[in-house]
């Protein structure tokens, strides 16, 4: 291929699309230097989020689906094509040259000419800052990855391709290009300029996503008093300020876990039917138990996100300083089956704690706590996780016996304090983000201990020591 030719030659069926191996991803970060593109960095960018519920008709969602797999095939033979020509020729290849390519493609290639052109322009400009995210070291992307076929669909438009009028108080239309006019129900109002758009599918249906520029700077420190949150399990959140943890409720109650636990074993039956009988090739049947599947975990990661936004809003607008644990999930989610030489213990019950942990979604928490901090005028720390469980939030010291057996009970063996094991950690937690960046916060430390019921305690005390503690 010529560093000027049009990239059909890289066009091939998209199943031959590949994508780089972990080595040439190496050798792209530390060869490659980014290429920025002044003129969209001084433009206004979206400071907000809107997301709507869209209600596309027959045609139209058919229209939707197409264009959906056009643009993944499209991020696909992109991305092929910068590997290519940085292995060839050691080339970087960005989305001006790129976009005038897509231009000659879409007069020679009908499937690509039936996308709008806005849509295309927009999918390879992601594509440089999926590349921009990569080589920034303060970023944790990873190398752009190949979109397989079962990704979600979507299909992004800049703001200036797209129009929004208003019907009436609940609903409201968005005219794409090439499409017409898309109804999709106003639940808020936009409140500022729209700079992008995007139209996507997921196991619920069509949605409408706008980046929106408001133009709303971050509120003044609020003084509100600080706290200290502990993300766990058992106790989804427990905050320092109060004298009860925040329970999530259930993701999928016990009959959605059956039927979705049935669902996965049917599919795994048809997919072994499809593989052995068809070809490979899926039927309706297996179409259908998909969508189904897709449809509950869509429901489940709604409620998920639902208790996420509501937890971390309101600890942003009513705290002045807010303290976490520096967590590193991955590592906490990692599976205990070991080795062939050294296969792990206890696995299954690891792998049901790590489901949980990934449920709860602490890194997801934490990422809305950053934004949202700076929205409502406080401050989040983060703060070392070591030994916020064994240590004492009265006296300070750090005993592992002080949290003897599985209750929730964490009784300090040098001053003999008593509390709940989770709000005793938060208790630490919020003391650990005052010392590092915000003393001048109000403390609370003077908030009444939660106590464990006498109870409980008793039953803590009577339970056998264990062997190696003798």
């Amino acid at each position: 291929m010529r560093i000027g030719a049009h990239f059909m030659p890289v066009f091939r069926h998209e199943d031959q699309v590949c994508a780089p191996t972990k080595a040439q991803c190496v050798n792209f970060r530390i060869q490659v230097m980014p290429i920025v593109n002044r003129r969209h960095a001084e433009s206004v960018k979206a400071d907000a989020g809107r997301k709507y519920r869209a209600y596309p008709t027959g045609d139209q969602s058919q229209v939707l689906i197409g264009w959906g797999h056009t643009a993944r095939a499209l991020w696909n033979v992109a991305l092929e094509q910068r590997v290519y020509l940085w292995e060839q020729r050691r080339y970087t290849l960005r989305s001006a040259e790129q976009c005038k390519q897509l231009t000659a493609a879409r007069n020679d290639l009908e499937w690509i000419g039936e996308l709008p052109a806005q849509a295309g322009q927009q999918i390879l400009r992601s594509l440089d800052r999926a590349y921009d995210n990569f080589w920034n070291p303060e970023h944790p992307a990873r190398f752009p990855a190949r979109k397989k076929r079962g990704h979600r669909l979507s299909i992004p438009f800049p703001g200036q391709a797209v129009e929004v009028r208003k019907l009436n108080r609940k609903w409201a239309e968005v005219r794409l290009p090439k499409l017409g006019w898309l109804r999709f129900r106003l639940s808020r109002a936009i409140g500022g300029t729209i700079r992008n758009a995007t139209i996507s599918r997921d196991g619920n249906g069509w949605h409408i996503s706008f980046g929106v520029h408001t133009g709303r700077k971050p509120d003044a420190p609020n003084g509100k008093p600080a706290c200290g949150v502990d993300f766990g399990v058992a106790a989804s959140a427990f905050v320092s300020t109060e004298t009860a943890p925040r329970l999530m409720p259930p993701s999928l109650t016990a009959n959605e876990q059956k039927r979705l636990r049935a669902l996965e074993q049917r599919k795994a039956r048809q997919v072994t039917y499809a593989k052995k009988y068809n070809g490979g090739k899926y039927g309706n049947r297996l179409r259908t138990t998909i969508a189904q599947i897709a449809g509950l975990t869509t429901r489940q990661a709604n409620r998920r996100q639902d208790f996420t936004h509501k937890l971390t809003t309101d600890l942003a607008k009513n705290h002045g300083l807010i303290g976490i644990e520096n967590l590193c999930v991955k590592n906490m989610s990692k599976s205990a089956k070991g080795t062939a030489e050294k296969p792990g213990r206890n696995v299954r019950q690891k792998a049901r704690l790590n489901r949980a942990i990934l449920d709860n979604t602490p890194g997801e928490r934490r990422r809305q706590l950053e934004y949202k901090a700076c929205m409502h005028g406080s401050v989040l720390v983060t703060v070392p996780p070591f030994h916020t469980s064994q240590t004492c939030a009265a006296c300070g010291q750090v005993d592992p016996g002080s949290r003897k057996g599985c209750g929730r009970l964490f009784a300090c063996t040098h001053c003999g304090h008593e509390d709940d094991a989770d709000h005793n950690a938060s208790v630490e937690i919020e003391a650990r983000a005052r010392r590092t960046g915000g003393s001048d916060i109000n403390s609370t430390r003077s908030i009444p201990r939660v106590r464990v019921p006498a109870s409980g305690r008793r039953r803590m005390r009577e339970a056998p020591k264990p062997a190696h503690a003798s």
